[in-house]
């Protein structure tokens, strides 16, 4: 059915009825009066005591990690990155999709409607995100270890997926990442980068994601790793950058005038150590669009978007000696709507005529027993479990708690780790 009426819903600090049809927000009643707008073939899910919010947009993620969870324990991120491109080795197309659907199913389960991915053999992890229904920008990533022969062989990858992405569902499109400035040459960085503009894409990078990364770039190039990028005309409003950690009011400056939009992986970077001093208020200040991501889950061990947005205010309310520091309307821009600016993607805000990517929060627990603000009690007391459906695109693609194939989708998943061993 492509038309949906969610009767009273309570949607900030209204009830209202929310008309879906087509995979839009054809229209946003006052509650009780949708009934009577809408055409008879209309499912209508009565959603008392329920409140909407807009799907989550994790803005940085490895999603066929979700099989690598647990490698690489308690050691420093230059060892713990080795052991990756270790495992990576292994890895072929069944692994990306069965791994990817595990992805897909947890990023369902907690919430989140829309990720940007960075991994290897994008055909099979597209083939997996179309099946489950959500939306995705996978970028293909450029990680040469300074080799011309794996520089020649990406540029030929890159290109070949490029003219496949031509057949890929609208809900999926295509990126392309450059891995970070210690392992890519400058001339795949700006063969990377000339290729992606050269078709409209974004353009996804870590950047001064650890203090060594700043320190090797300087020693290197006599400069930050912002500056560097900068130097080589790669800055620009195209260019999503993960992490941004590591970064003086100079960087800063350059991210703001080059209008990056930078995402926030808080858990990933305390697991690691990578360090905790997000500069979110500088960032935000000088008019940078800032988004929240997971990463991957060798690093962060999880794609919960909600324990990624407590974490990460609580450590910023502690590191600045300030309670006021990551306000819950910021934080709650940061998991969507600034996720959405930055893909260039007309959702993450219920609004009329914004696509349909809605949770379902059911507050019927002691969770929400408290006359605080829903976002409140949301953030800080509940857990993802509280989301009792997700519509993407119009479409149920979580309801009640069920995700449809979960047991084939855990059962294949269990195979290729088989075959691994």
């Amino acid at each position: 059915m492509d038309a949906i009426l969610l009767k009273n819903i309570k949607s900030g600090d209204r009830i209202c009825d929310i008309f879906i049809r087509d995979g839009i927000i054809a229209d946003i009643f006052p509650a009780g009066t949708g009934n009577g707008a809408v055409a008879a073939e209309t499912e209508v899910v009565d959603c008392s005591g329920k409140t909407a919010l807009p799907g989550f947009i994790n803005m940085h993620t490895h999603a066929a990690m979700t099989l690598l969870r647990g490698v690489g324990e308690d050691i420093r991120f230059s060892d713990w990155i080795g052991r990756i491109w270790e495992e990576e080795e292994k890895i072929d197309d069944d692994y990306i999709y069965w791994a990817t659907k595990v992805a897909c199913l947890e990023m369902l389960r907690t919430g989140t409607t829309t990720f940007y991915d960075q991994y290897w053999r994008v055909p099979a992890a597209e083939k997996a995100v179309s099946e489950m229904g959500l939306r995705a920008v996978l970028s293909y990533v450029h990680l040469d270890h300074y080799d011309a022969g794996n520089s020649a062989r990406q540029r030929e990858e890159c290109r070949r997926i490029w003219l496949q992405s031509a057949e890929w569902p609208g809900s999926i499109g295509m990126s392309v990442a450059i891995h970070s400035v210690y392992s890519v040459s400058e001339d795949q960085i700006l063969w990377a980068a000339g290729f992606a503009r050269s078709h409209g894409l974004k353009i996804n990078v870590h950047l001064c994601e650890t203090e060594k990364e700043v320190r090797d770039c300087l020693a290197s190039h006599g400069m930050s790793p912002v500056k560097y990028l900068d130097s080589l005309g790669v800055l620009g409003p195209d260019v999503i950058a993960a992490h941004t950690l590591w970064i003086d009011d100079e960087d800063i400056a350059i991210l703001a005038d080059r209008h990056v939009s930078c995402v926030h992986n808080i858990n990933s970077n305390l697991k690691l150590a990578s360090g905790y001093r997000f500069r979110y208020n500088e960032l935000r200040d000088a008019g940078v669009n800032v988004c929240l991501g997971t990463d991957g889950c060798a690093s962060s061990n999880n794609l919960d978007m909600l324990e990624a947005m407590k974490t990460a205010a609580l450590v910023q309310k502690a590191w600045r000696e300030d309670p006021a520091a990551m306000p819950l309307p910021e934080l709650l821009s940061m998991a969507t709507a600034n996720g959405a600016d930055a893909l260039g993607l007309d959702t993450g805000r219920i609004e009329k005529g914004r696509m349909a990517d809605i949770l379902i929060i059911d507050t019927d627990s002691s969770f929400f027993l408290s006359n605080a603000p829903f976002l409140a009690n949301f953030v800080y007391s509940a857990h993802s479990d509280c989301i009792e459906s997700v519509i993407c695109g119009g479409k149920f693609v979580m309801r009640n708690r069920v995700v449809p194939g979960e047991n084939e989708i855990l059962e294949g998943a269990r195979r290729v780790l088989d075959k691994i061993r």
